[in-house]
């Protein structure tokens, strides 16, 4: 198993979805626990490894939609937080740029805040699994003391 410090995975999670799917990849070495960053939209300044998309031995960081974490989850606060205005943000995600119309709705509502911090405890829930699901020992820097 190896093991790869968490703000390294979540570094790479957060690239991969900063874009659509496909247009940005990262993938981890199984033997090392280097990330390689990939995108399909920009050179990157890093060389990557000839076979690092048909081995075995690199594993593909997955998409936040991958982890049921891109509309799925804003559906899922919008039950929790506010039921009454759920149609309506069904019918936001019907359309390009849902997200900066679900964040402002969330605003005028003044829950955005509360949207960042349950996204953000979705995303390290799912991130850690996905990792303990495909062998990932995950370092967790934040607990360690500082040098």
């Amino acid at each position: 198993m190896v093991a790869v410090p968490y703000d390294e995975i979540s570094s790479a999670f957060e690239f991969v979805g900063s874009a659509a799917p496909t247009e940005h990849s990262a993938y981890i070495s199984l033997d090392t626990g280097r990330i390689y960053f990939v995108s399909e939209l920009a050179s990157m300044d890093e060389e990557v490894p000839d076979d690092f998309e048909t081995s075995d031995r690199y594993i593909a960081v997955p998409h936040k939609n991958e982890l049921e974490l891109g509309k799925t989850l804003a559906l899922q606060f919008t039950a929790h937080e506010m039921s009454d205005a759920y149609e309506r943000v069904e019918s936001i995600f019907r359309y390009k740029g849902a997200y900066g119309r679900f964040k402002d709705l969330l605003e005028t509502k003044g829950l955005l805040e509360n949207w960042y911090r349950f996204e953000s405890g979705a995303h390290d829930k799912a991130l850690r699994e996905w990792c303990a699901e495909n062998g990932i020992q995950v370092v967790d820097n934040r607990t360690q003391p500082a040098a």
